[in-house]
């Protein structure tokens, strides 16, 4: 790894991942709200999707959006605003198609045993998560920011 670069810590991540969720809701909710309404809200409406369009805007649109800013900024908005992004762990090179697909489907590796794959960040020696090593990616950042 290039001596002017570092590895980006769990709590650091943790904010990226919250600056893109916000934005991420400010684009869904008003979709899910237009394409289904109020009942849309409705705590006693039954089952995961209301239909086809909460498919797209739910689930489908966070995934193709996330994997397209990987593809083309190597990095999602939020890790952009604290000058992260996400690289091939062997050469420091954007990652390929391939890993980012990978990554993304990784998070739900990551999640689904309460989280030990994102709070492993917090312990690891390269910062790599679960969803890193399953993609062979690194998150990096330059170590001198300016102020």
């Amino acid at each position: 790894m290039d001596d002017d670069l570092e590895y980006v810590g769990f709590w650091a991540r943790v904010g990226a991942a919250l600056i893109d969720t916000v934005l991420l809701l400010v684009i869904v909710i008003p979709l899910l709200h237009w394409f289904y309404g109020a009942h849309y809200w409705d705590p006693a409406r039954q089952g995961w999707l209301a239909g086809p369009a909460d498919l797209l805007v739910s689930w489908v649109f966070p995934a193709v959006a996330t994997v397209v800013f990987w593809l083309y900024r190597a990095a999602t908005p939020g890790k952009m605003a604290i000058g992260a992004r996400v690289v091939d762990a062997a050469t420091g090179q954007p990652p390929s198609f391939n890993q980012s697909v990978l990554r993304y489907l990784g998070y739900y590796v990551s999640i689904l045993p309460f989280c030990l794959g994102l709070i492993w960040v917090g312990f690891d020696p390269r910062k790599q998560g679960w969803h890193d090593k399953i993609a062979r990616t690194v998150v990096v950042r330059a170590k001198r920011r300016g102020p």
